[in-house]
């Protein structure tokens, strides 16, 4: 045997069938490989949070920011730090080598933080805590629910008792998240005058509304063949009960909550919320389980939303806010322009300068059949379709298109030298 080529060229019609059956396999795994916009790579990012109410961004940053970086720089593995400090929070986002195992860092995320407690300010109500991310796991969707009749509070019920609970029942959807609730809450806005004139301090304020407000068993009654467990409400729920509360007294005389601070009924966090046109909204987050094909999730999350649009009331408006599924699609049309206009070119410069409807055949053939088959191989390798994979089918057509090329010049002058071919 002169040639790795030589058995495939005696038995043409072996040959044909054997291109025909790989071509069909590989057009099969085309269907069955997913779509995404980033390789599903677990990339080894871990964030750590923490809270101190009432500091401004350059004190987190001087006293829990900086410590905690000082400590957590030392682990070993670690490619990139960074960070941002507001008002009251510290993220510090930690990326590790690929190569590190997300388990481990975790241990070493956990011993910089026991570190670097020490340096940390007594105040903080609780520990800095870490959790695992990935860069590849964002919303496929985001999704906002508005009403121009009903409160946000009953927007925030309905779209999480319906909405959010029918989309997460989509195959391929892994969690619906939802952001821009504001959680009803009583808000005390204390006078601190008023406070000075009755000897009171914030955090003795503090300390008799939380006294007050608990929730806890009061005993039990044994009897001589059923006990009973005695539970109290003492939790106050409404600005109404908080007002009268008595937090001291002055010269015999009760002071009401009332009479230092105004008590009114709002929510747990003003500055946080969702807005589409003008009107406050509630936004559900949708994202993929891993390994789903992303453009296929997308279209079945929107005839969900279809069909739930078409018996839910008409006083909530659904709107999708954020659509990541046209940018990769997009990149999916641009990849299969330019892989047919490649393979038009090939063909019709062949053509050019040969002359031989036979020898064009041959790179008109080779070349979609040597993509195709790729598919094939990457299903086999549990590859996905996504930004990069395209960008390295694009660049690897190339060499295609220039061995297609090479050969069947060698061909050709071969044949115009008098060379035979194999009997």
């Amino acid at each position: 045997m002169s040639s790795l080529s030589e058995p495939f060229i005696r038995r043409p019609i072996a040959t044909s069938l054997l291109v025909i059956g790989i071509t069909l396999a590989s057009l099969v795994a085309y269907g069955e490989l997913p779509v995404a916009p980033l390789p599903e790579v677990d990339y080894p990012t871990i964030v750590v949070f923490t809270e101190l109410p009432g500091a401004n961004a350059e004190t987190m940053a001087a006293s829990v920011t900086t410590p905690l970086e000082g400590q957590l720089g030392q682990i070993p593995s670690l490619t990139r730090m960074s960070s941002v400090s507001g008002a009251g929070t510290s993220h510090i986002t930690l990326q590790f080598d690929l190569a590190r195992d997300i388990d481990a860092a975790e241990q070493d995320v956990q011993a910089a933080i026991n570190a670097a407690s020490a340096l940390l300010p007594a105040e903080l109500p609780a520990p800095p805590t870490y959790s695992k991310a990935n860069p590849a796991d964002a919303p496929i969707l985001s999704i906002a629910v508005s009403s121009s009749t009903l409160p946000l509070r009953e927007v925030d019920d309905r779209a999480d008792a319906v909405l959010a609970q029918r989309l997460s029942q989509v195959p391929g959807v892994g969690l619906v998240a939802i952001r821009g609730g504001q959680r009803p809450a009583v808000r005390v806005r204390a006078d601190a005058q008023a406070l000075a004139q009755v000897s009171l301090t914030l955090e003795d304020l503090r300390a008799v509304i939380t006294a007050a407000n608990v929730h806890l068993p009061t005993g039990n009654l044994d009897g001589p063949r059923l006990d009973y467990s005695l539970v109290t409400d003492d939790q106050l729920e409404s600005a109404e009960e908080f007002r009268p509360l008595v937090i001291a007294y002055q010269n015999g005389a009760p002071i009401r909550l009332s009479d230092v601070a105004e008590v009114i009924d709002g929510v747990e966090d003003e500055e946080v919320g969702a807005w589409v046109d003008g009107r406050p909204a509630i936004v559900l987050d949708v994202l993929r389980q891993p390994g789903a094909n992303i453009l296929e999730v997308a279209e079945r999350v929107k005839a969900q939303l279809e069909r739930l649009e078409a018996t839910s009331p008409s006083d909530l408006d659904v709107t999708i806010v954020v659509d990541r599924t046209e940018t990769i699609q997009a990149s999916f049309e641009d990849v299969r322009f330019t892989l047919i206009l490649t393979i038009g070119l090939v063909v019709v410069v062949m053509y050019v300068f040969l002359r031989s409807v036979r020898a064009t055949i041959i790179p008109g053939v080779a070349v979609p059949l040597s993509l195709v088959v790729t598919f094939g191989v990457m299903y086999l390798l549990d590859y996905s379709l996504d930004n990069l994979s395209l960008m390295a089918l694009t660049i690897a057509t190339g060499f295609v298109v220039d061995d297609a090329i090479v050969m069947v010049e060698n061909i050709a002058r071969l044949i115009e030298e008098g060379k035979k071919p194999f009997v």
